[in-house]
């Protein structure tokens, strides 16, 4: 990626759609300057790229995109989580921190030594996280003055066994988790996601993770802004960890525009 380029890019959908699949965590990319911020040499970086990224969700968004009656709008993440967690918010952020795992990671999954005690956050937060949230922000409001409403849908997946990262890696771990708030994630959304994947298999609720993403000018004040977050399990579409996609992708895919036009409905 050209050091120019912004971090991310917003790929247009139809004019009268209201969805945005957001994608923050399917690039393995690290521009040379984070790189240098890192601990791990090159083998284990690599490894830690496997169990980190959420590998093919930006392919399954694009082939929903491609299949939805309405063509959603998509946000997708073109850089590494390793280089900031666009998703981090300041109300979760000192329970991640203790993981180190705030917008800016200085543990792996497996807990050992990410980025050194020496490196200060700020300026990976100023050039990266910022602009993203920003850019995010803005394309929820071009939704709001056109359409009237935005629906945001989180796509993600996660490993089939828990990592020791995760706070909370003891409970469930369905083919599909869906993760939820009470605000912004009204009843029919969920019925129509618990519909579209229930061809994949069991759809669970904020286990192992919950929540979903809404830029903070929206968050808990905006109810013309909906959201749900997929989380799907890796078994279902591909090698774990970060082997190639299988047959599963294209069914996930269909669920995935199933879902896209129920919320453009």
């Amino acid at each position: 990626m050209n050091p120019a380029e912004p971090s991310f890019a917003l790929l247009p959908g139809a004019g009268d759609s209201p969805v945005i699949l957001h994608v923050p965590h399917s690039a393995r990319e690290i521009p040379p300057g984070v790189r240098a911020g890192i601990v791990l040499d090159d083998p284990a970086l690599e490894r830690e790229l496997d169990h980190i990224t959420d590998a093919h969700t930006a392919e399954i968004a694009e082939a929903a995109a491609l299949r939805a009656g309405v063509t959603p709008w998509r946000f997708v993440n073109r850089l590494s989580r390793l280089v900031v967690d666009p998703e981090r918010f300041p109300d979760e952020r000192e329970e991640m921190l203790s993981a180190g795992m705030g917008a800016v990671y200085t543990r792996t999954t497996h807990r050992g030594v990410l980025r050194g005690e020496d490196v200060d956050p700020e300026p990976l937060v100023d050039r990266y996280f910022h602009p993203y949230a920003a850019a995010m922000t803005e394309a929820v409001a071009e939704r709001l003055a056109t359409v009237g409403r935005a629906v945001i849908i989180d796509v993600h997946s996660y490993p089939t066994e828990p990592l020791p990262y995760e706070l909370h890696g003891e409970g469930p771990r369905p083919p599909v988790c869906l993760g939820t708030d009470a605000f912004h994630t009204p009843p029919e959304l969920l019925v129509a996601a618990r519909k579209a994947f229930g061809t994949i298999g069991e759809t669970g609720l904020d286990s192992p993770f919950g929540g979903t993403y809404v830029p903070l000018a929206h968050y808990r004040t905006d109810p013309r802004v909906s959201a749900l977050m997929v989380e799907i399990r890796r078994d279902t579409y591909m090698t774990e960890p970060g082997g190639p996609a299988g047959p599963g992708l294209p069914r996930l895919a269909a669920a995935l525009a199933e879902l896209t036009d129920a919320a453009s409905g």
